[in-house]
């Protein structure tokens, strides 16, 4: 007896040691982290990194795109793409060494369509979950991939959604569905797939007044979110001049829809943020309410009714905000970090960093890390007082994907390569 009690002991000494690292560790896998959110809970990763500090590996990598690494377990994915998007790709990284497990063509695309320079044929985030990498490229495919090896487990290429300037919207996994959204110039519209099979279970159209004939204002690149309120599930779909949450089917049910914000504006490229009170979305360009508060218990047309506030003052349209212990903080298309009170949107400072940010920022133990396009790295307190700046560095790269935060380590992924960047 006191044999087993001494092996208990141990054991829960050993898995008190070991709870801290598996809480750092948790996946990241989709566009922005875990709920889009950007946030990395337990993790710690470095402070003062570069090319010649704190660098584990940096892995050269073919092809142009802007799509996010994601982690889970001991591998690294994204896709990538032929700059004149003939060929649409899948890469699976070793996350200890940087080596390349494996590297596949997805997609042959024989005609692919214009791409705007701003764009490429890979800036959708793939989704991650154990044994399964789901990639989508917009219109040009959607696919199931076995994560150990690559292979095409389903596909589909059958939806018509003309993205004209290149694909965005990243694809979520929520239950036994794939969700993913199509916003064209010339159809739009969501679907749910089975994410065992890739047949469709529901598909809605979107029953926007855009109050205009040009498809170039009704395209959108934004990427779903699905919360809880009141004990309902939501699903927060941005798109162009309005963002819409629906009511979840039941198996071969219908979306049903619950509220709609009429923004105006067009773009919109971020997942929604939400603090269990309010949702918060950029609504792309064009737009004077092109960062928002919305109350999401409100039914039918919510914009005069739970818009708690919204400003179109350095909103960004391509960078996403992120938010911690209850102030948002944003890095936009100017080169201005600016820092709100998330409940009421009152400004409690900015600071003109310089260039373009295009890639979203992330947060880990109280620091947000953000890179501009131009490979610029900002390491700075989450702080509402005042700007405060614990590191620059300069990664001599463009940087238009986003950070992904795993346990201690950094993912940067550059024009280039990927970094890992660790103490």
């Amino acid at each position: 007896m006191a044999r087993n009690l001494f092996f208990g002991l141990l054991t829960l000494s050993l898995l008190t040691l070991l709870a801290p690292i598996a809480a750092g560790n948790e996946p990241w896998n989709r566009f922005r982290g875990p709920e889009g959110e950007g946030v990395a809970e337990d993790a710690d990763p470095p402070v003062a990194f570069g090319p010649e500090e704190n660098l584990k590996w940096k892995t050269p990598v073919h092809g142009r795109a802007w799509s996010s690494p994601v982690v889970l377990g001991d591998r690294v994915y994204l896709t990538t793409a032929t700059e004149d998007g003939k060929q649409l790709s899948a890469l699976c990284l070793d996350l200890e060494t940087g080596k390349i497990v494996w590297d596949r063509v997805v997609f042959e695309v024989a005609e692919p369509r214009f791409c705007h320079p701003t764009n490429t044929y890979a800036s959708c985030t793939p989704f991650i979950e154990p044994d399964r990498l789901y990639v989508h490229y917009g219109s040009y495919g959607t696919a199931c991939l076995d994560a150990a090896t690559g292979k095409t487990l389903w596909e589909r290429r059958d939806f018509v959604s003309d993205d004209f300037r290149g694909p965005g919207s990243s694809p979520i996994v929520h239950g036994e569905e794939l969700i993913v959204q199509f916003d064209g110039v010339d159809f739009q519209f969501l679907v749910g797939l089975d994410k065992a099979t890739g047949k469709t279970r529901w598909r809605r159209d979107r029953d926007i007044d855009y109050q205009t004939d040009s498809g170039d204002w009704k395209k959108a690149y934004g990427t779903p979110r699905v919360i809880r309120v009141d004990g309902e599930e939501q699903l927060v779909s941005p798109a162009a001049a309005e963002t819409l949450a629906y009511r979840l089917p039941a198996e071969g049910g219908e979306l049903q829809p619950l509220w709609r914000f009429r923004h105006g504006g067009m773009n919109a490229a971020t997942p929604p943020l939400f603090d269990g009170d309010r949702i918060y979305v950029t609504t792309g360009g064009g737009s004077p309410l092109a960062l928002a508060a919305v109350r999401p218990d409100g039914h039918c047309e919510v914009t005069e009714s739970h818009v708690a506030w919204s400003t179109g003052r350095n909103a960004p349209q391509r960078s996403g905000p992120i938010l911690v212990d209850g102030l948002l903080f944003t890095t936009d298309d100017r080169g201005v970090a600016t820092c709100r009170e998330a409940a009421t949107g009152k400004e409690l400072w900015k600071k003109r960093l310089g260039g373009e940010f295009w890639s979203s920022p992330v947060a880990a133990s109280g620091r947000i890390y953000a890179f501009n396009k131009e490979g610029e790295g900002f390491v700075f307190a989450a702080d509402g007082e005042k700007y405060r700046e614990l590191a620059h560095v300069d990664l001599q790269d463009e940087v238009n994907a986003s950070p992904a935060i795993v346990g201690d380590a950094l993912i940067v992924r550059t024009l280039g390569a990927v970094w890992r960047f660790e103490e």
